[in-house]
Formats: structure tokens, sequence, C-alpha cells
């Protein structure tokens, strides 16, 4: 069956979100989130495929986010589509991620999300919803706490390596007092987001391999056979453990993790 095609912005403006293949961690550590981060940073002035300068910028960036295993964009689209814009950041950071970890193949999920911003009402509403994204997940308890986020980075100004977002022209339509008066409001808008079940508990993770296998504690894991691991192992992470769980809890390492356990 042929893709649906995406609904286009009548101004260029899009929220784009894209996750982890399989629902894997993209971020294992702070310097993933850094290059990333840095990606990120250069990519309303990247170059165009031949290595000129661009006439204007690739787009623009309002709101950004980065969570364990996806992230949000609201951006707008000039010299590049979106497609173009997603293209050139996954790109670049799968390059990164598969030569620190030694590994090969995708690391994001096949085709990206995306919706449309046709009014400034749904505008503040996605700008506050992607703020709000690390506190809608429990990790934080208000946006500005997020190190990983524009609202904090970029707005607060908080970040190491300058503004991404387009900060200046947000100012323009309201204060910044204004704006965390809106982030700190509630969000009730459908706007487009993982699918993602309920993250295992390191409880619930101990109890399945334990189940799967017998072992009790890491020293029992390890001693068992390689294709008795490979079965308790799979069977956590395709019930939705993260990496770093599955390393607690079976001595394991990442790179082991990442090279045997891939789809």
């Amino acid at each position: 069956m042929p893709r649906q095609a995406r609904t286009k912005s009548e101004f260029g403006i899009y929220h784009v979100m894209m996750r982890g293949i399989n629902r894997q961690n993209i971020f294992d550590d702070e310097e993933d989130y850094n290059r990333f981060i840095r990606i990120l940073s250069s990519l309303p002035f990247a170059k165009n495929d031949v290595g000129d300068s661009c006439q204007r910028h690739n787009c623009t960036i309002y709101a950004w986010c980065l969570m364990t295993n996806h992230f949000h964009l609201l951006v707008r689209e000039q010299r590049w589509t979106i497609s173009n814009i997603v293209k050139h950041l996954a790109g670049s950071y799968v390059f990164y991620y598969n030569k620190k970890n030694e590994r090969v193949g995708h690391l994001f999920q096949e085709r990206f999300k995306s919706e449309p911003c046709n009014d400034e009402e749904y505008f503040s509403s996605l700008f506050r919803y992607i703020s709000q994204n690390p506190v809608k997940a429990g990790i934080v308890k208000n946006a500005a706490e997020y190190r990983w986020g524009s609202w904090n980075h970029d707005y607060l100004a908080k970040g190491d390596c300058g503004a991404i977002s387009y900060v200046s022209a947000m100012l323009k339509k309201h204060s910044l007092n204004e704006l965390k008066a809106l982030i700190d409001e509630p969000c009730d808008a459908k706007c487009v987001d993982i699918e993602n079940s309920r993250r295992l508990t390191d409880t619930e993770v101990r109890g399945m391999i334990e189940s799967v296998c017998g072992a009790k504690n890491i020293p029992e894991f390890q001693l068992l056979l390689r294709d008795v691991q490979d079965m308790a192992v799979r069977a956590v992470l395709d019930a939705g453990a993260s990496v770093r769980q599955v390393v607690s809890h079976t001595g394991l390492t990442t790179k082991q993790i990442r090279t045997r356990y891939d789809k």
C-alpha cells in the first residue's frame, strides 16, 4: 500500500517527531545529547550538497526537545523541506552514533511523523507541548529544569552553544514572562507523539529476566549459555526495557547489547 502523502502547511511550519527504531534509545549519555545539539545548531546554516554556503537559511527552528528515544522539532521550511531537514539531521547523528558504538544499520524509525501548523493558536500549543514533554514524562517538575530542550537551552539561555531557536522572533510577539506563563499552562492539545508502551520498572526487568532464564542476579546471568542470555535480553527489550536497564541487570556492556541485539 502506498504511503499517505504528508499534509502540507500553508506557512511551511511543522511539528516533527522522530523516534528510535524498535523503540530503542537514541541517546545513551550526555555525549550523545551534546552531539545532537551541535548538529541541530548547525542545521539552519548547513552547506548544500555540493558544499556551497546557502544563500538563505535552510530552516527556522522555534522549539525542540530531545527525549531518550525520540525528539521533537517545531520548524519552518525555508531553503529545505522538512524531509531535507530531517534527512540531514538524522543522517549526521546516525553516522556519529554508529561510529561511536561500532554498529551498523538504522537507528531511527524509517519515516518521521509530522503535522502542519496553520494558525497562531496551534503554534502556541505546539510550543508549549514540546517544551512540556519532559514534564509529561515525569523526568522533571518544570520545563526550565530540563537541559535537553529549547526552553532551558535557548529561551532561558542556559545552553553551551548559543541559541538554536529563533528566540528574537518569539520575543517580538511575547515577552519572556508571557512565554513563561504559556509554558506553565496545562497543554491538552492532541499533538503527534510517540506511541510508546509504558517503560518497564527495574523490578519488572529483573523479574522478567529471572522468569525467562532463571538468573536471579548478574553473576548467575553471566554463567548462562549465550543463546539463553539472548532469549532473556530480547524478551525484555521487546517488552520496552531500555538498554541502560539491560546493562544494569545483566552485566553486559552497551556495546555488546547494540552488537548482539540490534534488529
